[in-house]
């Protein structure tokens, strides 16, 4: 699977929602899901290198990624990422995210 094409589409479709479409919007967030929850390196990669808008956009499902891949790699590279984006205002999303991690 092409993971940036494939969540091209879909971030596309997600941010031409109306705020009232709630079925559309978790349509979206789930398609966003299974798609970064399938393979950790995958989405560690992708992470790193997608535009700051996809990433504000991803962010609103940050902590149901971080429960499909229970990764701690995941938290850090989200860390890193609110450092090179803090006009983002990530953190809040970034520590939910760590506390779905189960130890």
């Amino acid at each position: 699977m092409d993971i940036e094409n494939t969540l091209n589409r879909v971030l596309d479709k997600r941010k031409k929602l109306d705020l009232n479409d709630d079925y559309g919007i978790q349509k979206s967030w789930d398609e966003i899901i299974e798609i970064l929850g399938e393979n950790e390196e995958r989405t560690l990669e992708y992470l790193e290198r997608c535009s700051k808008e996809d990433l504000y956009w991803i962010s609103e499902v940050f902590e149901d990624i971080s429960e499909v891949l229970q990764s701690k790699e995941l938290i850090k590279c989200l860390r890193r990422l609110d450092k090179k984006y803090p006009e983002l205002e990530m953190k809040q999303d970034i520590d939910l995210a760590e506390s779905y991690i189960e130890d």
